[in-house]
């Protein structure tokens, strides 16, 4: 049988990639998505194309009293599309990302922060948990603006909680590693998404200070990272955990004249 994973923010970018890149080593998805369907119906078909399935099924990881019902919804799909009660792999991914000086960050901003990309995993996890298989995995979407390497103007909030949801990766690692689960969190540097409302498509001179300072001299690309996170996934990554594996083609490791 197939191997089923649940996937966030999977209408674009990172969570599409994911998708796919776990569609060619022969995994199944669920993916979520909030406000565009025509974009998960996109991958959706991708992932048909490669041979795997894919169920796209709402939901808004700002909203956390809202995991319980989705938790039932998945049991509900897991039974009806693959006569299942578990599912193996979790991809806390959904994110976004709104630039702001320390000084001009607002209470709503970094409360906004704060629900989608800690309280959202920290409390999805805690709902799907007793649904997903001894022995599977997760993956948490950090960010690389944790470390020097991804540091920049702007992303105090972003990366603050970024930050603490690297701190929680190691923890749920911890309490997890008795049902043989592994946690371990992948976080890509500058990588060509939709996030920022398109701000790589809208800035093109911004990729160039980027590149000039990246080891392998290019812009990273969604698959990259979708690419990174299926493996760590997999079981060639069997013997890892707690761990914080940087995606982002050595950011700052650049040697410049």
């Amino acid at each position: 049988m197939s191997k089923i994973a649940i996937i966030t923010g999977a209408s674009s970018g990172i969570g599409a990639a994911t998708a796919i890149a776990l569609a060619e080593r022969g995994v199944d998805s669920i993916l979520t998505f909030n406000n565009h369907e025509d974009r998960v119906l996109d991958v959706v078909a991708a992932v048909k194309e490669r041979g795997a399935k894919a169920i796209p099924l709402r939901l808004d990881v700002s909203v956390s009293a809202s995991f319980l019902t989705f938790r039932d919804e998945v049991i509900a799909l897991l039974v009806q599309e693959w006569k299942a009660t578990a599912f193996d792999y979790l991809v806390n991914n959904a994110g976004f990302l709104q630039m702001a000086s320390f000084e001009d960050t607002t209470v709503e901003l970094f409360e906004s922060y704060q629900r989608v990309l800690l309280k959202g995993p920290f409390f999805l996890t805690q709902a799907l948990l007793p649904v997903l298989s001894d022995g599977g995995a997760i993956v948490n979407v950090t960010s690389n603006s944790v470390y020097q390497s991804g540091m920049g103007p702007g992303g105090s909030a972003y990366a603050s909680m970024k930050g603490g949801l690297t701190t929680l990766t190691r923890y749920m690692a911890m309490e997890f590693g008795g049902r043989g689960i592994r946690v371990n969190a992948v976080a890509p540097g500058a990588t060509r998404t939709r996030i920022a409302d398109d701000a790589y498509d809208k800035y093109p001179q911004a990729i160039q200070r980027i590149v000039d300072n990246t080891a392998l001299g290019r812009l990273g690309e969604a698959n990259d990272v979708g690419a990174t996170i299926a493996a760590v996934l997999s079981d060639d990554f069997r013997w890892v955990t707690g761990q914080s594996i940087e995606s982002s083609g050595g950011a700052k490791l650049a040697i410049t004249n």
